[in-house]
């Protein structure tokens, strides 16, 4: 058989499609500057971290949700913000406030239907989407055991939707056996040799305390529209039907950073295998993403990928797909009520498809293999029977595969490009003209003021991720021009005047129109502005654009409830004031008609409020008090204009 790569040739050019070529600009960037580059193809960052770069015991600082899955392997991996990795990048310290810890305690042991994903379903509907904002989560206690090392980088990995800094297993034989599977055995045996300080200490104290019984546990979907609404499998159908979600399943998704694993496939498989031998295909249409080339190349040479074909299921390419709205979907109209399953870890409005009316469950790949064949919400696996098409009823038995394959790992084609040893030589070019690459320009220092009639661009109403702030999907492919992709600035952010998304009032004109638009008006006319916020502002993917664009845009403070996490030193990266209501009620104070001044900026030092005055249309003011989470450094940052401007300072 050909290798994969000539029959992808043999495809585009069959087909007309212009070969991808790997982007210059990143290539020769991570050439200039010593930097390793995976290709295009290489799969999901998560994934690659995992078979790559974690290990017991690491402290492994990277990008966002891409980073945590590490503590599938005993390391504590930290998401943070693209500036923030490139500081740890450039040498430069990093910091972080002292995290509390949360355990779960696992006990019994998991089986049947039952996966590593309903741990972490579960854990996100006891402390919601904010619940562990702080905190790293600890997993720990005898069920851990049970648990393959993969499954608990999928509990890791989605740690980051309930806010967690990061969660953490304790070393063990999962992780030995993972760890010799992907060509790390002489890590493995050191683990071991240092084993009693890669698990809990001996009465150690949690400041808060779960515990979770797998024996007990049930499989889980949560949602719509958020992933900490838990439903038992067994309930989601009666609940879909009081609550008017659609109950038919219009397509089923597996794979992507969160469950992509090779036991993932397995377990899939082994439910697809079922039907098809009753001559079932799926009800739903049917996708599939590999994590990575690793797992691609593994499940086409162990004929998961070709079961999971001929129950009608497509396999996408080794990346982010739908998960992140790169989703050309044709099967419904935008605004059409639809739902669909997926094994994904973020379904918030118009994440996978960019349609609101679309009302995504996450759950695990099994479940969604399950609801897919039987095409709607109502079915549950454990105890609700098919119809083959002999006529005769059957009822699929609770899926089992191995966690690893019996031989090695599959590594498909090579798509790593190493650093060279001189870079002397590397240049990167950047057209002028692009509309998709732009050089940045430093953002305008702070001019020592404080900031007067603060025209306010948007209160926004309710749930703000950076997905509401910065749209994913066909503006990915601007990610890399500043000025283009801020086209999208908070159009998905309910305005609380209208309770309109992309609408809100420009308040020289009067006139309603688009949030991009809005704010390049004020921008042109020398008008400072604000955004008002809801809770937890800003979580979900850190996507370091959702506090780029209201910078270029010329916004100067974000006013919030409370924020998330990375999304909260984003901002200060760029200069901008993410600042808290001391009294949360104060929110209510302000309206989108009003101004604001915020004073005390030239006295600003860690843990001391700032003073905002509101000044509504009618002559009134209200004073009020806004906290911040500056600490010295971070001040500096502000008075230079961005993080970046005041690294240069530093070297001049």
């Amino acid at each position: 058989m050909a290798p994969y790569s000539l029959l992808v040739t043999r495809l585009q050019k069959a087909l007309g499609v212009r070969q991808y070529h790997v982007p210059s600009v990143l290539a020769t960037a991570g050439a200039k500057y010593g930097v390793g580059f995976w290709k295009p193809g290489s799969g999901i960052i998560h994934q690659i971290i995992l078979e790559n770069y974690a290990y017991p015991g690491v402290l492994l600082i990277g990008t966002d949700s891409h980073t945590p899955n590490g503590g599938g392997l005993g390391g504590i991996c930290i998401g943070v913000g693209g500036a923030d990795a490139v500081d740890v990048m450039a040498g430069i310290p990093w910091e972080l406030k002292c995290p509390k810890v949360i355990g779960v305690k696992l006990t019994g042991s998991l089986s049947g239907w039952t996966s590593p994903k309903d741990v972490i379903l579960k854990v996100a509907g006891i402390l919601t989407v904010k619940g562990g904002t702080g905190a790293i989560v600890e997993y720990h206690g005898p069920g851990a055991d049970s648990i393959s090392c993969t499954g608990m980088a999928t509990i890791c990995n989605m740690g980051a939707e309930i806010g967690a800094t990061t969660s953490v297993f304790p070393y063990n034989h999962r992780m030995k056996k993972y760890l010799s599977k992907t060509g790390r055995a002489d890590i493995a045996n050191l683990a071991d040799e240092f084993k009693d300080h890669l698990v809990p200490d001996p009465g150690c104290h949690y400041d808060q305390l779960i515990e979770v019984n797998l024996s007990e546990l049930k499989p889980h979907i949560n949602g719509p529209f958020t992933p900490d609404l838990a439903h038992p499998v067994a309930e989601v159908g009666k609940v879909a039907e009081k609550e008017g979600w659609p109950l038919d399943i219009r397509v089923g998704l597996i794979g992507s950073c969160t469950n992509s694993s090779y036991e993932d496939m397995g377990r899939s498989a082994a439910v697809a295998k079922q039907a098809l031998a009753h001559g079932l295909k799926c009800k739903s249409q049917f996708t599939i993403t590999p994590g990575s080339e690793q797992i691609r190349a593994t499940i086409e040479r162990d004929g998961y990928a070709q079961i999971l074909r001929d129950l009608g299921g497509i396999v996408l390419a080794n990346a982010c797909g739908p998960c992140i709205g790169q989703w050309d979907r044709k099967d419904i109209k935008k605004g059409e009520k639809n739902t669909i399953v997926t094994s994904y870890n973020r379904n918030f409005t118009g994440r996978n498809d960019a349609n609101p009316e679309t009302h995504a469950f996450v759950t695990s790949p099994e479940i969604v293999t399950a609801l897919a064949i039987a095409g709607t919400l109502k079915f549950n696996p454990e105890t609700d029977y098919l119809t083959g098409t002999d006529g005769k009823k059957f009822k699929l038995e609770a899926p089992d595969a191995d966690e690893l394959p019996k031989g090695e790992f599959d590594p498909g084609q090579d798509t790593y490009q190493h650093p060279p040893k001189d870079s002397s030589g590397q240049h990167v070019d950047v057209s002028p003209t692009s509309q998709r690459l732009q050089l940045l320009e430093p953002f305008d220092k702070w001019d020592g003021k404080d900031l007067e009639d603060l025209q306010i661009l948007i209160k926004v109403k309710g749930k703000c991720t950076t997905d509401h702030i910065s749209a994913a999907g066909p503006w990915l492919k601007f990610r890399g021009h500043l000025d283009n992709i801020s086209n999208n600035l908070l159009i998905g952010a309910i305005n609380i005047e209208n309770g309109k998304a992309n609408s809100v009032r420009n308040a020289v004109t009067q006139e309603f129109g688009p949030v991009p638009d809005t704010a390049r008006y004020y921008k042109k006319h020398g008008i400072r502005w604000v955004v008002i916020g809801d809770e937890n502002y800003g979580e979900g993917s850190s996507r370091e654009h959702a506090a780029l664009e209201p910078r270029h845009l010329g916004a100067r403070a974000i006013i919030t409830k409370s924020f998330a996490r990375i999304h909260e030193t984003n901002l200060k990266k760029q200069g901008l004031l993410p600042l808290t209501f001391a009294d949360p009620a104060d929110y209510n104070k302000i309206h989108p008609v009003d101004k604001l001044t915020i004073q005390g900026l030239k006295d600003c030092t860690p843990g001391k409020p700032l003073k905002c005055i509101i000044k509504h249309p009618n002559g009134t003011q209200e004073t009020i008090l806004l906290n911040h989470t500056f600490n010295e450094t971070q001040i500096e940052w502000f008075r230079a204009g961005s993080a970046l401007n005041r690294m240069k300072e530093l070297q001049q």
